[in-house]
């Protein structure tokens, strides 16, 4: 048997570290007996001689090599005291090192999701990233003491989990708010609450779709719906929208199983699909026995007229299911969704959130049902709409004066993002990266289209962009634009320039 004497110098124990003395010793151990220094049969101090070399409690050695022993690093043996395991003389592969291959891959459709374009909010830059509320303006001292209150409660409904589609209060208050404010036919019971909107859609492909079943999506459309419904194994087909509307009697779309809309303010174009559309786009899924799902990511916001109603209003026939969000009225953070599924749903729904554990902590949704019951949100979605009306109007008018040579930018009447369309033949993704190099935010049109030839622009959201705001990021795209313009006319001249060798 080898008895190597321990390498004592080795073990240095931190006293101004968090990590107790016992963790630091057993790191230290376990570290060198992976790394070979301690090869197996060598055999340790005892608790006693080594607390005296390390001056600490022999308690903290005890307890550092029970946990060794426990794992399977080192054992005890009568008559020979603690030695390494002879277990770690094991080859570390079954082969060698030049036959080994590299790990595992993900699977096919790993490989797929993992592939997906993200446009994420980069901190500490001029936020023209569409979707993302102004939250300067919201209330978080009546928020911090309704979360406060709740908190103190020590109720049974927020500490247990007795039903996973969502606290009753908040599913009695959604079904209520629903139901004045957008048109929506409910009970609170067909109200499930999700960690934000994409975890709904991911919810949603997962339960309602079969690997291989076709789902009409917008075209241009969604990115996350997308992700999502692709995740769910759907074969995604392009339902085309532009400024005359929804294409539903294409041709060339095959039977759908489920279909993704936005038709109260279409993404990305802020179209809103008209009631003769939506009569014929259920009537359209009755004969498919098609679900839809109606995406309102921000249907709240409406800046002419009153908001639109929601599809799943005009359904008599329990086959639309309802997608709403908090992230774009309150704080994107905050990942609290919801659906307002069919009664047929309910239970199943309820099933899957046990598995998938996609249910929002039940303090904040128990403050927020407060939040909406007191009146808070309606006040604040009052205020913000004033806010945002005023904003969409100074970027507008910046855009035509200071923009208007590269880019067109539409008025909308709902939503919290613009559309920027190229007048010049510019690649917005590159656009789009160098804004991001220069401080700004964007996200680049093309990226919504999955199917046809991309037009190219910029979303541009608006929200979090006081005046000062948005004229430094107007200012930071024009001098952008000038810098393409520039590249372009000297990629044109160098053309120019080249002679043809005879």
């Amino acid at each position: 048997m080898n008895r190597r004497a321990l390498p004592f110098d080795s073990i240095v124990i931190d006293r101004q570290s968090g990590s107790p003395g016992h963790r630091q010793i057993y790191d230290s151990l376990r570290a060198q007996i992976l790394k070979g220094t301690l090869p197996p049969g060598s055999r340790l101090p005892s608790t006693r001689d080594l607390a005296a070399t390390l001056q600490v409690a022999r308690n903290s050695v005890i307890a550092a090599y029970e946990q060794l022993i426990v794992e399977g690093y080192v054992e005890s043996r009568i008559g020979s005291g603690t030695v390494v395991s002879s277990i770690m003389d094991r080859p570390k592969s079954g082969l060698p090192a030049e036959k080994r291959v590299a790990a595992p891959e993900l699977s096919r459709r790993g490989r797929m999701i993992a592939g997906q374009p993200r446009f994420g909010r980069s901190p500490r830059k001029l936020n023209f990233h569409p979707g993302y509320p102004e939250t300067e303006s919201f209330p978080f001292s009546i928020w911090s003491r309704l979360l406060a209150r709740r908190a103190h409660s020590r109720s049974e409904d927020i500490l247990t989990y007795f039903s996973f589609c969502g606290h009753p209060d908040l599913r009695e208050a959604i079904a209520h708010y629903a139901a004045v404010a957008r048109g929506v036919v409910c009970t609170p019971q067909q109200v499930v609450v999700v960690t934000g909107a994409q975890a709904g859609l991911d919810l949603l492909a997962r339960t309602l779709l079969d690997s291989g079943d076709t789902a009409w999506l917008e075209e241009p459309g969604y990115i996350g719906a997308r992700t999502a419904l692709l995740a769910g194994g759907a074969t995604v087909a392009p339902l085309r929208v532009s400024e005359t509307g929804w294409r539903l009697s294409d041709p060339q779309l095959p039977p759908p199983r489920l279909i993704y809309i936005t038709p109260s303010c279409q993404w990305p174009t802020g179209e809103i699909m008209r009631l003769d559309e939506r009569l014929e786009l259920l009537e359209l899924a009755s004969r498919h026995n098609a679900w839809i799902v109606e995406d309102d990511y921000d249907g709240e916001y409406r800046f002419r007229g009153k908001p639109i109603s929601a599809l799943q209003g005009l359904d008599t026939s329990e086959r639309v299911v309802y997608v709403g969000t908090f992230g774009k009225t309150l704080f994107s953070s905050l990942r609290i969704g919801y659906l307002i599924v069919p009664m047929g749903l309910v239970e199943p729904i309820d099933r899957a959130l046990a598995i998938t554990g996609q249910f929002a902590p039940l303090i904040l949704q128990a403050a927020l049902a407060d939040f909406i019951r007191e009146g808070h949100f309606a006040a604040h979605l009052k205020r913000m709409r004033s806010l945002y009306a005023k904003r969409q109007a100074y970027l507008l008018g910046l855009c035509a004066s200071q923009l208007g040579e590269w880019m067109e930018v539409s008025a909308s009447d709902s939503g919290i993002q613009l559309l920027g369309r190229f007048r010049k033949p510019f690649d917005d993704r590159q656009v789009a990266q160098e804004a991001a190099l220069h401080g700004i935010d964007a996200q680049p049109l093309s990226a919504n289209f999955h199917c046809d030839e991309p037009q190219r622009g910029l979303l541009l959201g608006y929200a979090r962009l006081a005046e000062r705001e948005s004229h430094a990021a107007v200012a930071g795209l024009r001098n952008l634009f000038q810098t393409f313009d520039t590249r372009h006319a000297a990629s044109s001249a160098g053309e120019k320039e080249v002679v043809p060798q005879h």
